[in-house]
C-alpha cells in the first residue's frame, strides 16, 4: 500500500535554503536569469532593495519557489515585486496558488500596497495585465554569415555599412566606459539612471558581460549582456548622440550576436519594450516578432 502524499507547505526561505533553492532552479527550461538567486544579491546589494524568498515544499523537496525585491519608490509606494529591475520572474514550479498567497501575506505584513509577479506560474484570481509590454526572442543562429543572413534586409545594408567604419569592438567589463554612454542613453531619454552599483553587483553575482563600440578611442555604444541557459539577454544598453553617425549601436547587437553564438548561445533576448515606442520599432527592424508579456497583479 501506497504512503499517503506529504502535504504541501510554503515557508519563507533563508540563507540555508539557498543552495536547495538553486539546485531546484537549474535545468528547468522556464528559468530566466531574473529567477535566480544571484540576480536578487544583484539588486539587493546594488540597489538596497531587500529580496525574500517563499519555498514550497513537500515534506524535505522544495517543489517550488517564488523569489521577490521589497521595492520602495516615492512616487508608487512600497511592493513586493518578482522580479525587481527584471523583465520576468515569478513563481517556478508547484504550489502557485499557496505560493501566491503566502507572498501577499508577506506584503501585508511589510506594508506593501501590491504584489507583482511578471512572469512564471500566474495564481487564479490576481488581475491579468497585458498588452502594455512585448518581449522580443528568437533562436540564434550558430555562425556569422547566417547571423547576418537572418536579419531583414534594410537593417542588414545597416549592418553592413557599420562594418565600413573603423570601429573597435571591446568585449570584456569595461563598465567605466558602459556606464558612461548608459547613462547619456538614458538621460537624452528623460528616463532615470540606474545606479553604477546595480551594474558592478551584477557583473559581480551573474554571467555576464560588456560589448562597447568605440570611434577614436570614444565610446558610441554598449550594452550589459546577461547569460543563462543558452540565451543571451542584452539587458542594460545605449548610444551616444555620436552613434548614429556610424551606426554604432548596429554594429553593437550584430557583434553581441557573433559573440553569444559563439560563447554557445542559441537564442537572442532582445528583452521588453512597450508598443508605440522607438525601442519597440527598433527590435522589429532586427527581425523579432514581439510577443505580450502577461504580469499578474494583487492590491
Amino acid at each position: 500500500m501506497n504512503a499517503p502524499l506529504a502535504p504541501l507547505r510554503v515557508r519563507e526561505g533563508g540563507t540555508a535554503d539557498r543552495a536547495a533553492i538553486e539546485r531546484f532552479l537549474e535545468g528547468r527550461a522556464e528559468v530566466q536569469p531574473f529567477h535566480l538567486p544571484a540576480w536578487f544579491d544583484a539588486v539587493e546589494r546594488g540597489c538596497g532593495q531587500k529580496s525574500h524568498w517563499l519555498v514550497a515544499e513537500r515534506g524535505s523537496a522544495v517543489e517550488g519557489v517564488l523569489g521577490l525585491s521589497h521595492v520602495r519608490s516615492p512616487l508608487f509606494g512600497s511592493a513586493l515585486v518578482s522580479a525587481g529591475f527584471g523583465v520576468g520572474g515569478g513563481i517556478v514550479g508547484a504550489g502557485a496558488e499557496a505560493l501566491a498567497e503566502a507572498a501577499w501575506t508577506l506584503a501585508q505584513r511589510l506594508g506593501c500596497g501590491s504584489v507583482e509577479l511578471r512572469g512564471g506560474v500566474l495564481p487564479e484570481g490576481w488581475e491579468r495585465r497585458q498588452g502594455v509590454y512585448f518581449d522580443f526572442a528568437r533562436d540564434l543562429p550558430a555562425d556569422d554569415e547566417a547571423i547576418l543572413k537572418g536579419i531583414p534586409r534594410k537593417q542588414r545594408a545597416e549592418v553592413r555599412r557599420s562594418l565600413g567604419f573603423e570601429l573597435k569592438v571591446d568585449i570584456g567589463r569595461g563598465l567605466n566606459a558602459h556606464y558612461r554612454v548608459y547613462s547619456e542613453s538614458v538621460r537624452n531619454l528623460g528616463t532615470p539612471v540606474f545606479p553604477r552599483g546595480l551594474f558592478e553587483a551584477a557583473l559581480d553575482a551573474l554571467d555576464a558581460d560588456i560589448v562597447t563600440v568605440s570611434k577614436d578611442g570614444t565610446p558610441l555604444a554598449s550594452v550589459l549582456s546577461v547569460y543563462h541557459g543558452g540565451v543571451v539577454y542584452p539587458y542594460w544598453g545605449g548610444g551616444t548622440a555620436g552613434a548614429r553617425a556610424w551606426r554604432a549601436n548596429d554594429r553593437l547587437y550584430y557583434e553581441l550576436m557573433r559573440h553569444a553564438a559563439r560563447r554557445g548561445c542559441t537564442r537572442f533576448d532582445f528583452g521588453r519594450s512597450k508598443a508605440g515606442t522607438g525601442a519597440f520599432s527598433f527590435k522589429k527592424n532586427w527581425g523579432f516578432e514581439p510577443q505580450p508579456l502577461v504580469y499578474a497583479v494583487r492590491g
